[in-house]
């Protein structure tokens, strides 16, 4: 028996009342990071521009399974008000597209497991259900922290 194959992008995405640029400037301001993360992993940036730009690093406070530690990630992807994407040792990637519609924007949040060198390691583990879980608890409080202007 085997088990179906598991996606190398896992997407969500949700509208929020608010132009890109306004959803943009929080996403590319890595200090806010962890007021939006859904996952529990992010607690704060250590160090990093507001805002990013492409090939800039940040560094942040995590926390997974009990244990604290520290990331570097590096923009690899940038458009302003249209798209971000930072990726860490591990290579794959979390970005964020921003679609205009009608005045408000549309967010899609994907973590592309398809850039990481154990990408076919990483889908047949519970990563890709503990991302989409993630992603699901994450654009929700995106959503009201742009939307309430904090």
């Amino acid at each position: 028996m085997s088990s179906a194959p598991r996606p190398l992008l896992i997407s969500r995405d949700i509208v929020i009342t608010a132009p890109p640029s306004a959803v943009f400037s929080v996403l590319a301001n890595p200090h806010r990071h962890a007021d939006f993360d859904g996952s529990g992993t992010v607690k704060n940036t250590v160090w990093g521009s507001d805002p990013l730009g492409l090939g800039d690093t940040f560094k942040t406070a995590m926390k997974l399974f009990g244990v604290r530690y520290q990331i570097i990630n590096t923009v690899v992807e940038f458009e302003v008000d249209r798209r971000i994407a930072w990726c860490h040792p591990g290579k794959h990637r979390w970005r964020y597209e921003l679609e205009e519609v009608d005045g408000a924007t549309r967010v899609v949040e994907t973590c592309d497991f398809s850039t990481s060198p154990v990408r076919g390691l990483l889908v047949r583990t519970p990563w890709p259900r503990w991302n989409a879980e993630g992603i699901e608890k994450t654009l929700p409080r995106l959503k009201v922290l742009v939307e309430n202007g904090a």
